[in-house]
């Protein structure tokens, strides 16, 4: 019983944290149709400021419980300015090219965004674990877990909840569809493309700056990391189906519950079952689980 609930509890954990960063990489995609390889930099920028800000924040003797919401504040300044000097600053003078060209491009940004975090932060560890062992831990049946984790499932329901009541229940939302499913036809109706573009953008690179704040207090934040986490959001935005929240959170949940099984019965294969359980779908739906329907032009 023990086996069964460690791999549940782990297995919705690391679920938890996949969706939050995978979340912005599909929205940018479906709306802008650009695969954003830079996400992983936000992400990574999103640690760094939070283990930093956290650091000067216990340094200061400030009320502990007020280190929750220094995290969510440097998320959404970190990611707003990212997201707007990216967007404004280099994108926009990149939309219609191919999406291949707008891969390299991306994938430059990531590598400059790399060194630049290496300028600001230099090359060693940032530790921010106060806000982790501040909510200490819970036991479900004979193990132990840090309630933090429990706090991460619960941010990333609420932040899936505002992206699919947005997207669905919203007059925006509507607005945001009709640019998904044609953005010709949406200009022509009135609808401001570019600004649409911007926002998108802005709130995807918020999520991945998000998650990197909020994983933070948890790890050991080093040089590289925004690297690794890129391929595996990838996988789960591929898995899912590229443009659909609702399949980055399926995909998120297939690949976080396929790990903890591994992790507890088959430790070395580990790295393999991410990709094998990709693998697996991609061959009998290369689209993914729930892609979206592109419109057919007449």
């Amino acid at each position: 019983m023990n086996l069964i609930i460690a791999i549940i509890v782990d297995g919705v954990i690391y679920s938890s944290w996949l969706f939050l960063i995978a979340s912005g990489l599909t929205l940018i995609y479906g709306v802008m149709k650009i695969l954003n390889m830079a996400h992983g930099s936000f992400y990574a920028i999103g640690a760094y400021s939070g283990a930093s800000m956290i650091g000067l924040y216990f340094a200061g003797g400030h009320p502990p419980w007020a280190s929750y919401f220094m995290l969510l504040a440097v998320s959404i300044v970190a990611g707003v300015v990212t997201g707007l000097l990216i967007e404004r600053g280099l994108l926009r003078f990149m939309y219609g090219r191919d999406e291949v060209v707008m891969i390299l491009v991306t994938y430059g940004v990531l590598l400059i965004l790399e060194d630049v975090i290496k300028l600001l932060w230099g090359v060693d560890a940032y530790f921010a674990y106060q806000p982790y062992v501040l909510l200490g831990r819970s036991k479900i049946g004979g193990l132990s877990f840090a309630n933090y984790d429990f706090l991460l499932i619960a941010v990333t329901a609420v932040i899936g909840y505002i992206l699919w009541w947005s997207l669905n229940r919203t007059r925006n939302g509507k607005l945001l569809q009709a640019v998904i499913h044609d953005r010709e036809i949406a200009g022509a109706l009135g609808i401001n493309v570019t600004r649409t573009f911007s926002i998108t953008f802005v709130i995807g690179a918020f999520l991945g700056v998000l998650a990197g704040a909020l994983t933070a207090p948890g790890i050991s934040v080093t040089p590289g990391l925004g690297i690794e986490v890129i391929v595996l959001a990838f996988a789960v935005v591929v898995i899912g189906g590229m443009g659909s929240v609702g399949g980055a959170f399926v995909g998120a949940l297939i690949v976080g519950l396929s790990r903890a099984l591994s992790v507890h019965l088959f430790p070395e294969g580990e790295l393999f079952v991410i990709y094998g359980v990709m693998g697996l779908v991609l061959a009998f739906r290369p689209q993914g689980l729930f892609a979206i329907a592109g419109a057919r032009k007449i």
